[in-house]
Order: C-alpha cells, then sequence, then structure tokens
C-alpha cells in the first residue's frame, strides 16, 4: 500500500511518512488483546470473546469510552506474524471467538493475517461501520461475523458527533455488503453467533429521535430472520465536559424504555436489549498493552 484509502475519509497518505484521520502508520498497533466477558450473549459466553483492540480509530466520536486509544493511540506496534499468534494464544485460553475491535485502518493487514489458514473459531469484525465496501471485500470469506454500529441516521448529528456527515448512507452501503458476503445469521447449539450480521445502536442521552430514525432505518431493509438487532444502554459520559449538555449525564429509564417499546412494536423480536445498570466505567477494559 503506497497510500491510504481504506476508509471513507480517503486521506491519500503514506503511513510509512505521515498520519491520516485515523492516526495509524505503517505498522499494525494493538492496546490490548484478551478475553472479554461483556458482549452480547451470542458473542461471549463462558468462554469469553477473544477481543483484539486496535489502536486509532476513522471516526473519532466526541464521547467515544476508548479515547485513550482512538485518539491518543497508546498502543505496541507489532507485525501480521505475532498478530496470527495471539489469535492462536487467546484461542488456546479459551476464546469462543476471534473479536476484531476498530480494525477498518488495518483491513489490509487483517486480511493477511487471516489468508494465512481459517481458525476453529469465529472471526468477528467489531467496527463502527464506517467502512468502504471495496475495503470489506478484501475480507469476503475470512470473517464469518459482522458486528457493526448503526450510529446515525441524521447527517447533521453524525457530522456534529463524529466529523462524518456522510455516515448514514457510508455505514449503511457497508452494512449491505457485510449482508451480502454472510447472509442471514445461523446459530451453534449454544446459542453462539456463527455466522451472519449483529447490528449494534448505542442510545445517547438526549438524542431519542435518532434511536427511532435508525430503528425504522434498519428495520425497513432487513427484518430479524436475517440479521440480529443490539440496542444498547451503556452510555458512559467520557471524564472530560462536553459542549452538549445531555453527552455529560448517563441515559434515563424513560428515554431507553422509550426506544426499546418503539423497537418492539417494529416487530423486531430477535435481538438484545440492555439494563440501564450496564453503563458502567470497569466495563471499559485498561489499554495496558497486555496480550500483546
Amino acid at each position: 500500500m503506497s497510500v491510504c484509502n481504506l476508509c471513507p475519509r480517503g486521506c491519500n497518505k503514506d503511513r510509512a511518512t505521515e498520519r491520516g484521520f485515523c492516526n495509524a502508520g505503517a505498522s499494525l498497533t494493538l492496546a490490548r488483546a484478551g478475553l472479554h466477558f461483556w458482549e452480547e450473549p451470542c458473542i461471549s459466553t463462558y468462554g469469553g470473546s477473544g477481543a483484539v483492540f486496535f489502536s486509532g480509530c476513522t471516526l473519532k466520536c466526541i464521547y467515544c469510552q476508548n479515547d485513550k486509544i482512538s485518539r491518543g493511540h497508546t498502543g505496541k506496534e507489532i507485525t501480521e506474524k505475532r498478530l496470527r499468534e495471539i489469535f492462536d494464544e487467546l484461542i488456546d485460553q479459551g476464546a469462543d471467538n476471534i473479536n476484531l475491535v476498530t480494525p477498518s485502518h488495518y483491513a489490509d493487514k487483517i486480511a493477511e493475517a487471516l489468508s494465512k489458514e481459517k481458525l476453529p473459531v469465529p472471526v468477528v469484525y467489531n467496527t463502527s461501520a464506517y467502512e468502504k465496501a471495496e475495503t470489506l471485500k478484501m475480507l469476503d470469506g475470512l470473517v464469518d461475523v459482522y458486528l457493526p454500529d448503526y450510529k446515525y441516521a441524521s447527517s447533521d448529528l453524525a457530522k456534529r458527533l463524529s466529523f462524518a456527515p456522510d455516515y448514514p448512507e457510508t455505514a449503511f452501503a457497508a452494512i449491505e455488503e457485510m449482508f451480502r458476503q454472510r447472509g442471514s445469521y445461523t446459530l451453534d447449539e449454544d446459542g453462539l453467533l456463527t455466522s451472519g450480521v449483529l447490528i449494534r445502536h448505542l442510545v445517547l442521552p438526549g438524542f431519542i429521535e435518532n434511536t427511532l430514525d435508525v430503528i425504522d432505518r434498519i428495520t425497513s431493509r432487513f427484518d430479524d430472520t436475517q440479521v440480529l438487532f443490539s440496542l444498547m444502554s451503556q452510555y458512559t459520559p467520557p471524564k472530560k465536559e462536553l459542549s452538549i449538555p445531555s453527552l455529560n449525564r448517563r441515559l434515563t429509564e424513560e428515554e431507553y424504555s422509550r426506544a426499546v417499546d418503539y423497537l418492539y412494536l417494529s416487530g423486531f423480536e430477535n435481538g438484545f436489549v440492555q439494563e440501564l445498570s450496564s453503563a458502567k466505567e470497569e466495563y471499559t477494559p485498561d489499554f495496558d498493552l497486555s496480550g500483546v
């Protein structure tokens, strides 16, 4: 790769000598690798999900819980060979799957690491969905489960909170490509997702109308036999004060109940909702380079 245009930003930067929006260099950079037990039940069970956290991000949402690695780019540079070794180590520890967290800006290197030999557990691509469909095609046949967010149905909100006014259309096109690759989801006898797409949406305090629009958009395209949907209540305010007052507080019970009720009325029954108690800072891991 001479210059990088992996994501919709189209920075056209030579990552060996300069950094684009994601702040990634030429080498893979990881912040943590370990068993993670707080995903949806179909992603992590008793064995845990083998979560590999990549440094850098193509969005940099102003409320990001993983700000230390998304903006600060905390991490250790590794080779593709070492990445593959990390996958094997997590599997040896009993991981239910390999969960690639915020991987978009390393998609080419991840494809190289996965193409050597098929892993004995599903590969999960855990993404903001701010992806180019062309880049996702590199992963066709290598990723078993796509775990995309669908954050915004509003271009204005996407611009204000994630500097990406093209997010609604771009992310939806990416999800369409994910579904094209994997088709309708499948679960094994233990209820683990082995193939397919699980779409996540984090309800933001003060922006309930965005959530309702997101539900409308997803349910108008997919039914609950095709994709799973996870409506998340775990928003945790960042430590720094934000200029948007509602983002400095947690979600209220009234806000989340309204979103859940709307989802049920849509007829979308196969999916996941959370307790408000899920909004805890301790669920955010320490990015201490463990497992790297």
